[in-house]
């Protein structure tokens, strides 16, 4: 029978924290709204099929949500002109983008499978986007969460929309804390035998190897951007700390040594050489960070009762749940400037569980009201939160692909 050397599971590792309230967050509040670019969509046209159809619908969805466009009338702004046909078991898209003082933009063709119509509109939407503002888009990404539905705790995938909603786990326990990582790889923490061990998951096989099994914890677990290592929270040795595993060799390398405190939900820098996570040494749970060769951790925040949950982004920025007024905010702290902005309304809710879509622009992130959760996308320029599970059950945990 396996020891555990702690006695409490990975859904009360912040238990182990010692959260309590500390007072209210100082932290900056974001300016809201910023400013869009006109997009004509009058001479871009579609055929009368449904197919075609969906395909607009979804394309404007998306150029909506990605927060840099406001549709105009004809002739003013940046004209998309081309169109969309049904050519029965294919789709084929002409988009051409031209901008006043710019030029063509955008001039190409695009093609898939019928059956494919929404997936073609997500990438078509991303091109657009990037033409335009030379951002990359979120469309195109999927998103892992964790959701109720089957009345466990399961894994499942969807489009950056909520759309396409496919369960990946029949674990008929509790699973946790995914994580989506390179190479269609997805990592999380199951109970599947008893006690909390991290797997991983591949998306296009799926198939599924367990990973750490040590005795106590095994959460916490984030693939490196190169994919070669993972790092997670193991307390084999007593005390839950920081270790970097390699997924070949499986040597394991231990970062942290805090006796007497708690380390938490790391995350990788997109260098791969520094770690964000979560410690209580100071008295309540605060990020710091860390090379991955374990130099002494550097503290981060300060403000608020507790900051927990960071993901680490583009830009050098990482996103975070912040304790404010009773209530769970989400908060961007900027590593150049070395101050934060909460990006999350005050509306009453608990938001929680960040995580950097791929445009380095929204987060993800769970919204609970009255007990009840739901993921939601938050965008850091000010647009309002857009739901994406109208799904029976709660939703929480939302990680985007790369």
């Amino acid at each position: 029978m396996r020891k555990s050397f702690v006695s409490v599971g990975v859904l009360s590792i912040f238990t182990v924290l010692g959260l309590g309230n500390y007072g209210a967050a100082q932290v900056h509040i974001s300016d809201r709204g910023s400013g869009k670019t006109g997009l004509d969509l009058s001479r871009f046209k579609s055929d009368s099929s449904k197919t075609s159809s969906e395909f607009m619908q979804v394309l404007k969805t998306d150029l909506t949500r990605s927060g840099w466009f406001a549709f105009t009338s004809a002739g003013s702004g940046v004209a998309l002109k081309g169109g969309c046909k049904n050519l029965g078991n294919q789709i084929s898209v002409d988009c051409a983008v031209q901008q006043p003082g710019r030029g063509t933009l955008l001039n190409r063709n695009y093609k898939s499978a019928a059956t494919d119509v929404r997936r073609l509109a997500h990438q078509v939407a991303d091109a657009i986007v990037k033409a335009v503002t030379r951002n990359h888009g979120m469309a195109s990404a999927r998103l892992v969460m964790v959701g109720t539905r089957s009345g466990k705790k399961e894994l499942y995938v969807a489009d950056s929309d909520g759309q396409g909603l496919k369960q990946m786990t029949q674990d008929n326990s509790v699973s946790v804390a995914p994580k989506w990582g390179p190479n269609n790889q997805i990592v999380y923490t199951s109970y599947l035998k008893g006690y909390p061990d991290v797997y991983l998951v591949d998306i296009l096989s799926g198939g599924r190897d367990r990973i750490s099994s040590h005795a106590g914890l095994n959460t916490g677990a984030d693939i490196s951007p190169d994919g070669r290592d993972i790092v997670l929270i193991l307390s084999k040795d007593g005390n839950p700390e920081l270790y970097v595993k390699n997924l070949r060799t499986k040597k394991l390398v231990r970062v942290t040594n805090t006796p007497g405190a708690a380390e938490a939900s790391p995350s990788w820098a997109p260098d791969g050489n520094r770690i964000v996570y979560v410690c209580d040494s100071s008295g309540r749970p605060n990020l710091y960070t860390t090379s991955r060769q374990g130099v002494r951790g550097k503290r981060i925040t300060s403000s608020g009762s507790e900051n927990v949950s960071p993901d680490w982004g583009p830009n050098n920025r990482i996103v975070y749940c912040t304790r404010s007024g009773g209530k769970y905010r989400i908060a961007v702290f900027d590593a150049g400037i070395g101050a934060s902005a909460m990006i999350s309304p005050a509306d009453g809710a608990d938001y929680e569980e960040p995580s950097w879509a791929p445009d380095g622009r929204h987060v993800a992130c769970t919204r609970t009201v009255n007990h009840k959760a739901k993921v939601y996308i938050l965008d850091t320029k000010g647009d309002e939160p857009i739901e994406l599970t109208n799904y029976r059950g709660d939703w929480y945990s939302p990680s985007w692909s790369p």
